[in-house]
Parts: C-alpha cells; structure tokens; sequence
C-alpha cells in the first residue's frame, strides 16, 4: 500500500464513517472513524497554528488513553514525526530521550502513577532541552509555559486546515514518521525510525491474516508507545475499519477481562505474561470471553502449555503467535489461523509476504534447514535506521538464534545473547524453559547463565509454581532426567514469587542473571529453594 498514516485515516472515516473507531471506558470516550479524523485534523491544524513544522519531531508521553490517537494521526496530517516516549522514563531518561531526536514539541500526561510528568518537564523545559518550544499537557489546569490540549485544538483557522491537505498531497510514505526507542538494557536507548511504508503494510498483513473486517473489536492493553500497540493495534484496525478497545491506562488483568467481557471484542493481543495474569485471576472462570477468536501473542517467547491454554480457555482458537521487532515495523513472521496446532504453538510461523529472512552462523553464512543461526531480515519493514545513529544497513541483525524447516516454519531457539556455553556446549535457555513448562507444577519459568569456575557457565533455572503447588529442587531436577541431555539439566534452581519485568511485561533476563550470581557468590551452600548438582 502506497499511503501515509493520514491516508489510512482518511480511507477509514470515508469508508465507516459512523462505525466506532475507538472505545475508551474510563475515559468515557465512544468515536467514530469521522469522529476521529475530525479531531485529529483539529490537533494538526492547532499544532501548526502554535509553531511547529512539517518535519520537526514532536513527543508523546503519556499511557493508553484517547489522545494518543489523536497525537498520532494528528501528527501525521502536520507532518510531523512522532516520538515515543516510555511513561516510564525517570528524568534523565526523558532529557535523553528528547535531546536525541531534537524534539520540537511535547505532548505530555500531567502524573501517572508515581510519575509527576508536569515536574519533570518543568525542571529540564527549557535549559537543558534547548530545541524544545512547544509543551502541551493533557490536564485542565493552566501551567506557566505550557499549553492545554483543548486550547491548542482551537488554534487552527481555516487556512491551517487548508494547509493540511497541502502537507497530504506532498507527503512521501517512504519519509520517516515515527521514532520508537529501543529498550535501552544493555546501554543507551537506540531511536528506531519508521517510516509509513513500514508500518501501515506491517499493520496491513497482519490484518489480512487474522482476517479482520469492520465487524472485528481488539482488545489492546499493550502500552501506545510501543509498535505491538501503535501498529499491530491502531493502524491495523484502521485499515479495515475495525474497533479498538483501550482496557485501561496500563495493563491490569481485572480490567482487561472487564473489557472483554463488556464490549464483546473478538481480538485481544498481548505479550505472555499478560495471558498469564488473566487466567491466574481468581475469577476467571466468571467472564464471559466467547466472543473472542483471535488476536497476537509476541514480545517474548511463548509458552506452549500456555498458548494450548489460551485456545482451550479463552476461547481465542485462531489466536497467532508474532515475531518482530521494533526496528523491523515490528512483524517478520506470524502464523496463520490455519496452521495445524503443534506448528502455532511451537513455531512463530512463515516470513510476511514481501519480506526476506536468512539465518547464518558466526561467519554470517547461510546455514542449512533445521540448523540454528542468526535470523536477519531485510524487506519493506525494515527501518530507515537509527536516528543520528546511521542508516539500517542491507540487512536487519536480529540478535535472535532462529531454524527454518522444509516448509517454511520459523523457530526462535533463543537469543545470540542467552545463549549460554557450559564447557563447550551451545545451550539454548528456550529449550529447556518449553520442556519445564510440561511439569503440571510449573507456570512460568525462565532459564539463565551464571558463572561457573569449572564450565564457564553453569544452567539456572527460576521457577514459580502455580499458587497451592510446592515442589523441591530435587523433585525438579529429577524430571528433567532421562528427558534432557545430562548437560542441559538447571544445576541450580531458584522458586520465586514474581520476575523482574519491563514496563511491556517482558521479563528482564539480565537482573535474574545478576541477582542469582551475587546470590551464589555470598553463599557457600545452596539453600532450601536453591540446590546444585553434587
């Protein structure tokens, strides 16, 4: 599709004018798609009228609520290029991000949670980020050098809204239009850039295989300023004139099965974890989830015992496993709702139409089928590359360890960067998460490195029990044998309560790595919830 993300807006309110594109329950909010088009036209045209111009980059800070989709069609009728901004970010973060990309204009939330965002505009605005002009806030109080949304909504005259159709006829898809920042866990955060072309043909194929039509609502608790919502949720419904349902400002599991429930949506897309809180809440079993079919679980791997679980009992039997990431619009591969049951479980599916993948070793030379290399990726999806940072380059190292079978099914083994190396052996923590998550007891489970005097690196495995389940560490080791090799049974194995998570549920790997290895340099004996191989 040869469009901007204005385009597939404006083809949405022509096409279902009157068909509710957003429904925001604590907000209040029902749009339509005209509904929609006209308010973000009115933000467009006010963003310009206050002093920003086509090409300037203006940020986003705020969690999932109406006026992100404002923020982002809004923009894109301006010309603007959005920046995603984690609601997250401390101080130092937010300076960072904003002077990285030169951001021109703020969009912020006044507070969410611990964060009082207005305190930290105010206390960087406007010394220490110097190219910043414009700042509106999304609260109903006047603030000294900032603006309210609604008033910046009534900037525009007639001449700006003219020149929004200026800025369409001249807009080219393959411009950058969207900055989202890598997660940042092994070093400064890396400011992806998108363009249109990316993200409505990512968001576009998606649509095509979980077969959506204007008669479909997504359920979308995944955070706004990440591409599994931004694309996979918003400008996916877009392009076929779907509904999408935000649960709440964050993900909360009560609230998600609350809209489900209520607005009867046949889609819910989410990472692992957020599945796993949903059937973990006490009174699943009283929502009534039957209209649901389909959806994307992705952002990390997925469990089998889990997806087998969420088909039995959320009813969700096309759901689809996805694999992407940010720098890559976000899809590569995604199953189909027609695969057979062991392969959307146990694969991430077939490349995208239009995309290319290979997966080489070490030497970056293709590999034969079935065997473990890096899966890069190049095609339309690929970003331009990162901002200030140079271009992508011919093709996208993934940093995935990835195997492609005979028909075209793509496994993720793991990552370049887990993989750990035990006396010479290349262990993948994947494998043997998938085969714990086969132990009744087990509901989540994820499998680290830790240093080892003798192999190098020795196998760790941190388990949390489904809630009335106790086991030992024997008891665990011992179904591990017989069933993998000697070398890949968890030397030392840790039950925990909670994982350390990002604010997009993905488990950070890295802190379990540094809390068990200062844990085992401190004790001389494993303990009753640690034990080592003797």
């Amino acid at each position: 599709m040869g469009v901007t993300i204005s385009g597939v807006l404006e083809n949405a309110a022509a096409n279902w004018p009157d068909k509710e594109a957003l429904v925001v329950a604590d907000q209040g909010v029902r749009w339509s798609w005209k509904e929609l088009r006209e308010r973000a036209r009115k933000l467009a045209a006010g963003l310009l009228a206050a002093g920003l111009e086509p090409g300037d980059r203006i940020g986003m800070l705020a969690p999932n609520r109406a006026e992100w989709l404002l923020a982002q069609f809004g923009s894109a009728y301006a010309g603007l290029i959005l920046v995603n901004i984690n609601p997250a970010y401390r101080l130092s973060e937010l300076e960072y991000a904003l002077n990285k990309v030169g951001c021109r204009g703020l969009i912020t939330e006044t507070r969410f949670k611990s964060s009082n965002y207005i305190e930290m505009v105010q206390s960087l605005y406007p010394d220490r980020v110097p190219e910043l002009d414009v700042v509106i806030h999304l609260g109903n109080e006047a603030i000294a050098n900032m603006h309210r949304l609604d008033e910046v909504m009534q900037l525009g005259s007639e001449q700006s809204l003219q020149t929004l159709d200026a800025i369409a006829q001249r807009a080219d898809f393959d411009a950058p239009i969207n900055i989202q920042f890598t997660s940042g866990t092994t070093g400064a955060p890396k400011a992806a850039t998108l363009t249109h072309h990316n993200m409505i043909n990512n968001a576009s194929m998606s649509a095509a295989i979980l077969r959506f039509t204007e008669n479909d609502k997504l359920c979308v608790p995944v955070p706004m300023y990440h591409c599994f919502a931004m694309v996979l949720g918003t400008l996916l419904c877009a392009t076929r004139g779907a509904t999408i349902v935000f649960p709440g400002a964050a993900f909360d599991a009560r609230e998600t099965l609350q809209a489900l429930q209520e607005e009867r949506c046949t889609a819910l897309h989410g990472v692992p974890t957020m599945f796993i809180a949903m059937l973990d809440d006490p009174d699943f079993d009283t929502f009534d989830l039957n209209a649901l079919r389909t959806g994307i679980m992705a952002g990390a791997p997925c469990p089998i015992e889990l997806m087998r679980e969420v088909i039995d009992k959320m009813h969700m039997s096309e759901i689809t496993i996805g694999y992407g990431m940010t720098e890559t619009g976000p899809l590569s591969t995604q199953t189909s709702p027609d695969d057979p049951i062991d392969l959307r479980v146990g694969t991430v599916g077939k490349v995208l139409p239009h995309t290319e993948v290979k997966i080489v070793d070490e030497n970056d030379e293709i590999v034969a089928l079935d065997v473990p290399g890096e899966l890069c990726v190049r095609g339309y999806n690929v970003m331009l590359g990162y901002w200030g940072d140079g271009s992508a380059g011919r093709w996208m190292h993934t940093g995935d360890i990835a195997t492609m079978d005979a028909d075209g099914y793509v496994r993720i083994v793991g990552r370049s960067k887990d993989m750990l190396i035990r006396g010479g052996e290349n262990i993948y923590p994947r494998e043997i998460e998938e085969f714990l998550y086969t132990n009744p007891k087990v509901d989540q489970v994820e499998v680290v490195g830790v240093p080892d005097e003798k192999f190098g690196e020795e196998i760790a495995a941190c388990i949390r029990l489904f809630e009335g389940e106790t086991a030992t560490v024997d008891e665990i080791r011992d179904f591990c044998r017989g069933k993998l090799s000697h070398f890949k049974i968890p030397r030392y194995v840790k039950f925990v309560e909670e994982f350390p998570l990002t604010v997009t549920g993905k488990v950070q790997k890295f802190i379990l790595r540094e809390q068990l290895t200062e844990e085992l340099e401190q004790a001389s004996k494993a303990s009753q919830t640690m034990g080592a191989v003797k």
